[in-house]
């Protein structure tokens, strides 16, 4: 049996059991979509399969940078860190090609929290929210996309030069680029190879604009499937890059000079019973069913509420400013790539919303769950969208209700008080995410830039 057949904890102990392997390495997913995991005996992950594993709560409990949430409830020095529950995902099994043992790769599968900390891990979110479109009928799809920047760099290089001057990929603006695709072929291969091993293929690989970025857009599955292919792209082509003397990062923003990098979601809708494409209606103008409208009208209305979600560090907010490709209203148009939400009239198979304000720093099983459950929010309540926009979004002017918060600090205010968000994702997960988007905020708010430095150390 392949590592990708595998779909029960049964077929699960045969693979481990013929791999030949002495250990098994599990990831999991923090807050802040970093992959966190340990490698485990194949006895003990025989075991584990039946009977779940334990991950320090402080797993959910710190930062991108292990550093302690003050804040928060559910872990923190108050609970003295005990346990919390996990268990594999049978079905998550892949090989890992980055990792050979004894000529044989590595076995792979993604672990999610459960027990009393099930309400707030990113992939169990994302799974309640799948199955409450189940509930209403509907088989969600989606597609996540990156751009992601490049460097001649390594992780020792990087922090000898305090992030300074750091050596692009490739030099200048050279979107769409075959002459540097050809040149650097033998990345653009590996990378392209890896995600086709690890069942997260790439639909489309380019250059984008500007020096060492890529984009990379991850095939459309069922959306819990679509969040892992995500989860993993984003881990496992950091590793491959760094295996070549590389560095990529998925910050939402490296410097000021040069465009931001996003993590657009592409969302579609399919009924259960039949199988047919709701959001596709040929009688209806750009093909656009109700029900498309209504979920449609539901992202746009709580977009500016759920920022958090699609934009969860300080950095995000530096990309969300005019002419940089990144909206700055929750707006919609039809083919229109200046507002948030893209409506991309097509066939039933292709008929779809691109939800393009999200940053490509963002969890995206938090990112998902938000797109995907404020629209199911919208059919529900039989919303309607606002007037579609017609041209350059940046220069037009929107009501106050459409404008998106600008700092990480206002957009945890706004899920704070959400009541859409608390019916959808539950108080749990919003106070504990909040506190942790609070948190990070009043870091940031603790250190001196080097913009500072350079406007006032002088001058005032």
């Amino acid at each position: 049996m392949l590592a990708r057949e595998v779909k029960t904890i049964e077929d699960a102990i045969a693979v481990v059991e013929a791999s030949g392997l002495s250990h098994i390495k599990v990831g999991i997913s923090d807050i802040d979509g970093v992959m966190r995991g340990k490698y485990v005996s194949k006895e003990k992950f025989t075991s584990i399969l039946k009977g779940g594993l334990s991950f320090c709560n402080v797993v959910l409990g710190w930062d991108s940078n292990d550093q302690l949430y003050d804040n928060v409830q559910y872990t923190g020095w108050h609970t003295a860190y005990p346990d919390a529950q996990a268990h594999i995902i049978p079905e998550s099994c892949r090989e890992l090609p980055l990792e050979m043992v004894d000529g044989k790769p590595m076995l792979f599968f993604l672990g999610e929290f459960s027990g009393d900390a099930e309400p707030i891990c990113p992939r169990q979110l994302l799974s309640r929210i799948v199955k409450k479109a189940a509930d209403m009928g509907y088989l969600a799809y989606s597609a996540l996309e990156y751009e992601f920047f490049v460097f001649k760099e390594t992780p020792e290089s990087v922090r000898a030069k305090n992030y300074q001057n750091l050596i692009p990929w490739t030099p200048g603006y050279f979107g769409y680029s075959i002459l540097r695709s050809t040149v650097n072929a033998d990345f653009y291969h590996q990378l392209l190879k890896l995600s086709e091993t690890m069942d997260m293929g790439i639909e489309g690989l380019h250059t984008e604009t500007g020096p060492g970025v890529l984009e990379a857009a991850i095939g459309v599955d069922e959306a819990s499937s679509a969040g892992d292919k995500a989860f993993l792209f984003k881990t496992f082509c950091k590793v491959l890059a760094q295996q070549n003397n590389l560095m990529a990062t998925f910050m939402a923003k490296w410097s000021h000079e040069l465009p931001g990098q996003s993590g657009h979601i592409h969302l579609s809708l399919n009924e259960i019973k039949s199988g047919k494409s709701v959001f596709y209606d040929p009688t209806q103008p750009h093909n656009m069913s109700k029900t498309q409208r209504h979920f449609l009208a539901g992202v746009q209305r709580l977009l500016p509420e759920f920022m958090a979600m699609f934009a969860q560090t300080v950095n995000s907010y530096t990309r969300l400013v005019p002419g940089y490709w990144a909206p700055l209203d929750a707006t919609w148009g039809v083919e229109n790539r200046t507002t948030a939400l893209r409506l991309i009239p097509g066939s039933a198979k292709s008929q779809r919303i691109e939800v393009r304000i999200g940053s490509a720093d963002a969890n995206p099983y938090l990112a998902l769950a938000a797109a995907l459950g404020a629209g199911l929010y919208g059919i529900e309540h039989e919303w309607e969208p606002e007037e579609m926009v017609v041209g350059n979004a940046y220069t037009q002017t929107f009501p106050d209700r459409l404008h998106l918060p600008n700092s990480l600090g206002d957009a945890a205010k706004r899920l704070k008080t959400s009541e859409a968000a608390r019916s959808l994702f539950g108080s749990p997960f919003v106070e504990h995410f909040t506190a942790t988007r609070e948190w990070e905020e009043r870091e940031f708010r603790k250190h001196v830039t080097d913009w500072e430095l350079k406007r006032y150390f002088e001058i005032i």
